[in-house]
């Protein structure tokens, strides 16, 4: 029995649960990829499949309709793999466990996948439906696209004869995207120093940052939600000024295009005052006060925990270093490493750095550091840039090297997009907003968008490129309380089965 069984339309959420089955996270695409092949192939439909997955499909036309102009259809394979705190799932074996709620698809304690399974599930549901009237199609579904669009930066489309385009890579019915922001993944390393103290700290503690929101990088930047690993810089830095401590270990968050959820240090109180415990626990009631009125709207159940640690042992195989065990002595940061990361931590930005000055609440550059983790010798920062202002990217790179430099450490650049320019004489654009008005009795917005889509690549590989992004309603995208709509998931494809008519 199918979780999906008998939603409309139905040929759409079957494909959605069949490639949910599968696990696709990013760089872990090869099986859906296959399947993708598979699916092909059994229908006789020319396929390419790249030594890095991507996937071509030229699907053809309708009876009579095949001297047509092919249209292009696109989007995503992988998804952002996150799990709700507290709950084990191996989401690189485990398909997800799709449920449903009223009008919504999501999954169990997990992302749904939803960015940017649906486009995969349209396209191959029009595929397999002979009654839809169509030119020539062609598919183009990437991989990597959460991880720095790698996969569209390196795919070959030399095969493709279409300069029309739908992207199904957004998450707001009724709004058509014509531009957005380019970006680069920076990759800062700060090397840190471990020293041996024989006698280990009275007392070991995990501090925690959770009860946060988080989201997509892009998308949700507008929404002043909190950052774990910049929350935990900041308990790190007031716990500073009142108790001396040393490290253990710090990390937080696992893809740098998802506000961060969840980030946590172990630290140990050096026992040079009788009153260490006590001052350390008025720190951080005190600091979960000042957030809690500083996040109220945002993040209504930020929290700072303080737990007692009896044993510490690292899992981390890179981080052999730092095991811990009672009795024995412990390996910590230096005083100085410490001190190099606290400081990282306090003064490097994030968020939004600028407002567009041409459109009215847009943002135009962010940074997000999306993961945090001490390694051997350094300590590793990711952070997600985007700008649809190339200078404007390039000075927030700038700021993170010359931060990265005076602590001794530096920045490598990887997946660096180019923004997708908005292009005024839009035949698609126009198209598809008349037929939207004719449809549904209301004209679409159109806009740009501060995340990352993969038109702007596409744009450079295929000459003349025509396009517009759109899709149905997600929400939380990116985070484990994910939800597609159902309804907006049948208007929408009603609506790209009418524009292909």
């Amino acid at each position: 029995m199918r979780s999906l069984e008998g939603i409309e339309p139905e040929k759409v959420f079957y494909y959605f649960e069949e490639i949910s089955r599968i696990p696709r996270g990013s760089y872990h695409e090869k099986a859906v990829s296959d399947y993708l092949v598979g699916f092909a192939k059994e229908r006789n439909i020319t396929c390419y499949q790249d030594k890095l997955y991507n996937v071509v499909m030229q699907v053809p036309a309708s009876k009579g309709r095949e001297n047509e102009e092919p249209v292009i259809l696109q989007g995503h394979m992988d998804m952002v793999c996150e799990v709700r705190p507290g709950v084990y799932k191996d989401m690189e074996k485990e398909g997800l466990e799709l449920m449903v709620d009223g009008d919504y698809v999501y999954a169990k304690d997990t992302t749904l996948g939803g960015d940017d399974g649906i486009a995969v599930a349209y396209m191959l549901a029009i595929a397999d439906d002979e009654s839809i009237s169509h030119p020539p199609l062609e598919y183009i579904i990437t991989v990597s696209e959460e991880v720095g669009m790698e996969g569209a930066n390196g795919i070959d489309l030399s095969m493709l004869k279409g300069h029309r385009m739908l992207n199904l890579d957004s998450e707001d019915e009724g709004i058509f995207l014509s531009s957005c922001a380019g970006g680069v993944s920076a990759h800062v390393t700060i090397p840190v120093s471990w020293v041996s103290i024989p006698d280990q700290p009275d007392m070991w503690y995990r501090l925690s940052v959770t009860g946060l929101l988080g989201g997509h990088s892009g998308c949700e930047i507008d929404k002043g939600r909190a950052n774990a690993n910049k929350l935990l810089g900041r308990a790190l830095n007031e716990i500073l000024t009142k108790v001396n401590f040393v490290v253990a270990d710090l990390r937080g968050g696992k893809k740098d295009n998802a506000i961060p959820i969840l980030a946590e240090a172990v630290i140990g109180i050096v026992n040079d005052d009788q009153d260490s415990e006590e001052k350390l626990n008025s720190v951080i009631n005190e600091l979960n006060g000042i957030l809690k009125n500083e996040y109220a709207v945002s993040d209504p159940d930020v929290m700072i925990k303080l737990e007692k640690q009896t044993e510490i042992a690292s899992t981390d195989s890179d981080s052999d270093v730092r095991i811990i065990q009672n009795g024995n002595s412990a390996y910590v940061l230096s005083n100085e490493s410490r001190d190099k990361v606290t400081t990282y931590l306090m003064t490097v930005p994030d968020g939004i750095q600028n407002m567009s000055m041409s459109v009215k609440g847009l943002v135009e550059t962010s940074l997000n550091i999306g993961i945090l983790e001490l390694k051997k010798d350094h300590l590793f920062a990711q952070h997600a840039v985007r700008s649809s202002v190339t200078t404007r990217k390039e000075y927030v790179v700038r700021q993170l090297e010359e931060l990265a430099s005076v602590l001794g450490g530096n920045v490598e650049l990887k997946g660096d997009y180019p923004a997708w320019e908005y292009v005024e004489d839009s035949e698609v654009r126009k198209r598809a907003v008349k037929l939207w008005e004719k449809m549904y009795g209301k004209k679409p917005v159109v806009e740009g968008i501060h995340a990352g889509l993969e038109c702007g690549l596409l744009a450079a590989k295929i000459p003349g490129l025509d396009c517009v992004a759109m899709g149905p309603d997600i929400t939380d995208i990116h985070t484990y309380n994910e939800r597609l709509s159902i309804s907006s998931t049948k208007r929408v494809y009603d609506f790209v089965v009418e524009f292909l008519k």
